[in-house]
C-alpha cells in the first residue's frame, strides 16, 4: 500500500496514511467529532511523538495507558477527546495483535468477498457498521482493495461520486462537497428531531 491521500490535507500526514495501513485504520478511528482533516493528522501527530516514521500495532498495544493518553493529549492535542481516543487506538492495536500478528493490512489482504470484509472491519474495536462501510469504500475506492460486491458491501458510501465520506475526497474541491453533503445530513436531522419533539 503505497498511495498518495489528501484526506489530512498535510503532505507528510498524507503520505503517512497512504503508505501505512495502521495509519489509514487509526484515522478512520479518530474520525468523529471532529474535523475529518484533524482525524486524519492524528496518526502522523502520534508518529511523530513516538519519534517514528510509522505506527507500530505491537509497540501501541504495550505502551503504557497513561502514558499513551499523556500523548495524545499533548496541545495540540490529537483530538477533542484524547484521553478517551487513546484508549480506543491502544485497543485497535491489541486486537490486531491478538488477530492480525499486528498486520492492519491483514485485515483485508486475501479477502475475496465484500462481506466478508465488511464483517472483518466491523469486528475491530471502536469501528460500528458505519465507521466500517466507510473504511471499505475508501479501499475500494483509493487503495485497490477490490473484493467482489465490494460496492454493495459499503452501501451508499460505495457508490461512484457520492461524495458522502472520506472515501471520495481526493483533493480540496471534494472535500467541500463531502463537507457540504455531511452539513446537509446533519441540517436534516435536527430537522426531523424538531418535527418529532413538535409532534409534526
Amino acid at each position: 500500500m503505497d498511495v498518495t491521500l489528501h484526506l489530512a490535507q498535510e503532505p507528510e500526514a498524507d503520505a503517512l496514511l497512504g503508505r501505512s495501513p495502521l495509519a489509514a485504520l487509526v484515522g478512520m478511528l479518530l474520525d468523529q467529532q471532529v474535523p475529518m482533516e484533524w482525524a486524519f493528522a492524528g496518526p502522523y501527530t502520534i508518529a511523530t511523538r513516538m519519534g517514528a516514521d510509522d505506527l507500530d500495532a505491537h509497540e501501541i498495544a504495550s505502551y503504557d495507558p497513561e502514558a499513551f493518553a499523556a500523548l495524545l493529549s499533548t496541545k495540540p492535542a490529537v483530538h477533542r477527546y484524547p484521553g478517551s481516543m487513546a484508549k480506543r487506538i491502544q485497543q485497535l492495536c491489541q486486537y490486531l495483535v491478538e488477530h492480525y500478528d499486528g498486520d492492519a493490512s491483514a485485515v483485508w489482504e486475501g479477502v475475496t468477498d465484500g462481506r466478508e470484509l465488511l464483517k472483518r472491519l466491523g469486528d475491530l474495536p471502536g469501528y460500528g457498521t458505519q465507521k466500517a462501510q466507510i473504511f471499505l469504500a475508501l479501499l475500494g475506492k483509493q487503495l485497490g482493495v477490490r473484493p467482489k460486491g465490494w460496492r454493495e458491501a459499503a452501501g451508499a458510501y460505495g457508490e461512484a461520486k457520492s461524495y458522502r465520506s472520506v472515501a471520495d475526497i481526493t483533493g480540496p474541491a471534494s472535500l467541500t462537497k463531502v463537507r457540504a453533503h455531511k452539513q446537509e445530513m446533519k441540517a436534516a436531522a435536527k430537522a426531523a428531531k424538531a418535527a418529532k419533539a413538535t409532534g409534526k
